[in-house]
Order: C-alpha cells, then structure tokens, then sequence
C-alpha cells in the first residue's frame, strides 16, 4: 500500500507532497513535516553511508521500521522522491526511477512553464502521477492478515 509521496530539490525545499493512503496525521503543519523528513532523511543517508562496510549505491534505499518503509530514489541532480509505504510493498525502486522517467522529467523538467526550485503546480503532473501510482500493483495491497 502506498501512503504518501515527497518530492524535494537538493536544497531540501520540498516541491511536492501527495498523500493516498495514509491514515494517520502527524499533528505538524505542511512546513515543518516537510522539514522533518527531509532533515531525517538527510541523517540517515549520512549515518548510513558513513557506517556501510563497503562502498554501496546510495541512490535508491530503503528504510524499514516496524510499521511502514521509506524509499528514497535521489536523483543525479539532487531530487529526492521519497515514498512510503506499508511493508508488503516489493519492487519500489523501479516504481520510482519509472516516475521520475514517465512523469517527473516529462511533465515537470520538460515544462517550459515551471520554474526550477518553485513547488510543482502543473495539473497535468498530478493527474498523471496519480493516475501511475493509482495503477501500480502496490497501490492498494496490505498484508494478508
């Protein structure tokens, strides 16, 4: 099951949020949860990468807890697509280099009409980027009880 989707620019100004499933609030305003992940995100790539006994590719990970997973795909240019979703969820790193692909890169880095670093207005994206996660198999499954 999917819950929630940020996308923030490598500057860590958050250009996109959509929620799906998600069924609980965290009581923060928009700005501070935003502000929240993206500093917990940070941490975490760095603790980890610090840690890693190997070098590793840091571009997509996955951070499970005991309720959710977060998937980060960053991008070359330091977009971050952050993704959670429940722990049944498989096969989330080509989900989210297919958005950035299909989606993000046509309808957001292709468009003449948005600015770089402003959050991502274009309809066309969120109709799109709904419609994609909407028709991913892992849209909608939980783990069988």
């Amino acid at each position: 099951m999917i819950y929630n989707l940020y996308i923030f620019d490598r500057l860590g100004t958050c250009l996109f949020y959509q929620d799906w499933n998600r069924k609980k609030s965290t009581g923060l305003s928009k700005s501070e949860e935003f502000k929240l992940v993206y500093g917990m995100v940070h941490s975490l790539k760095s603790f980890v990468t610090r840690l890693a006994p190997v070098k590793c590719d840091d571009t997509c990970v996955t951070y499970r807890t005991n309720s959710y997973k977060l998937h980060l795909y960053e991008t070359p240019s330091g977009y971050k697509f952050i993704l959670n979703t429940d722990l049944s969820a498989t096969n989330v790193r080509d989900l989210l280099l297919d958005l950035y692909r299909q989606i993000f890169v046509e309808y957001v880095i292709k468009n003449p009409e948005h600015i770089l670093g402003q959050p991502i207005e274009s309809e066309l994206f969120k109709e799109r980027l709904d419609s994609y996660i909407r028709s991913s198999p892992i849209f909608s499954t939980t783990i069988a009880a």
